[in-house]
């Protein structure tokens, strides 16, 4: 999960790059897949042809809404409100996640509330401190935070123009960010709670990712043809375009995606959303370097309170986790507990048999509703 953090924050990089050359973001997100179905497909094909269950009717439907809801949507939502705001900020918005992932789970009983229980307490007061913190987030931004005395700045934008743009996000145009984010939070959301069910009865991470990239790709080039015809926007040349689209595709998409089915599977939803604040302080200092992107206290504040929010959630769910496996223990204990009956020394007529069964050196087991 810390690679796969890793792997996401490069593409929060490349995607504003990409943006600030001019791609399209309908047409950024068809090429993106259609990469990933080129790579993942040979690979499905090959390493699970043996294991491969039969494909149903309704794994395809899975499939199908794994690619709106945890590619298509879900990205078409992030990468129009990085447009709008920045890519540090969006980042720090995707930490909502694991508390709507939560909700979703209790939603779907996948998850217990058990409100009544200290880790059903801290799940709930987890998710209100990172919904207060993605608040705070979006409405206050407070003074600038110079994390370097130096930074290279990869945008085309000059710093005058960056300084209008910034301006121009200090306005309606962040509070739409924001809302974007928390759409695109909740779309990948409801992805996850999919991708856990469909794990159940197609437990073949390769083959699950290539028909989830398949449909992102056929869903997202019919989206992108209908709206953007223009051929000259199609076009690749060796540019920082063809970079991101590679990059998301075939290392983010490609490889991360089986690498994301398969910790769901070990370890449920919850568990893989938890591991988003760590791309957000890579995406921090990488924009800081490379974008020239300056943090404000408001988003630290913000932040701070939806990794806290977060981690305490996270306690909630451990502890959860720890008294299931120790009621577990207790069970297995009391139901393979042997007691070896060792007669008197003076046996009386009522008590010959355990006699009888000492001197054959046998052991008898009480029965549970016995004495």
């Amino acid at each position: 999960m810390m690679l796969i953090q890793l792997v996401f924050a490069g593409i929060n990089i490349l995607y504003k790059l990409a943006l600030d050359d001019g791609m399209d973001v309908r047409i950024l997100v068809a090429y993106r897949y259609l990469f990933a179905m080129a790579f993942l497909c040979p690979l499905a094909f090959f390493l699970e042809r043996k294991s491969r269950p039969r494909l149903t009717w309704r794994i395809l439907m899975q499939s199908f809404f794994c690619g709106l809801f945890g590619g298509t949507l879900s990205q078409m939502l992030y990468i129009n409100s990085m447009k709008l705001t920045s890519a540090t900020f969006v980042s720090a918005m995707t930490n909502l996640t694991p508390p709507m992932t939560f909700i979703l789970a209790v939603s779907c009983r996948l998850e217990s509330l058990e409100i009544k229980k200290a880790g059903g307490q801290a799940k709930v007061i987890g998710t209100l401190l990172g919904l207060s913190g993605a608040m705070l987030l979006t409405f206050y931004k407070g003074a600038e935070i110079k994390l370097w005395l130096t930074s290279i700045n990869l945008l085309k934008t000059d710093k005058a123009c960056n300084q209008q743009l910034n301006l121009h996000r200090e306005s309606g145009n962040r509070v739409l960010g924001s809302f974007l984010a928390v759409a695109s939070c909740f779309s990948y959301a409801i992805w996850l709670i999919i991708q856990a069910k469909i794990a159940e009865v197609y437990p073949c991470h390769y083959s699950s990712a290539a028909l989830t990239c398949m449909m992102c790709a056929l869903q997202a080039i019919i989206f992108a043809v209908s709206t953007q015809r223009h051929t000259k926007e199609w076009k690749l040349g060796f540019n920082i375009r063809l970079l991101s689209a590679a990059y998301a595709g075939i290392v983010a998409s490609g490889s991360i995606f089986p690498l994301l089915a398969w910790c769901i599977q070990k370890r449920g939803p919850l568990y893989a959303s938890v591991f988003n604040p760590l791309m957000l302080l890579f995406v921090a200092i990488l924009s800081s370097i490379l974008l020239s992107e300056t943090l404000h206290i408001g988003s630290i504040l913000g932040a701070v309170l939806i990794v806290i929010g977060l981690y305490i959630v996270l306690w909630g769910k451990g502890r959860e986790r720890g008294e299931v496996h120790e009621q577990l223990q207790v069970q297995s204990t009391m139901e393979s507990i042997e007691i070896v009956a060792i007669p008197s020394t003076n046996p009386s007529p009522g008590n010959k048999s355990f006699c009888d069964a000492e001197n054959k050196g046998d052991k008898f087991e009480a029965e549970e509703d016995g004495p």
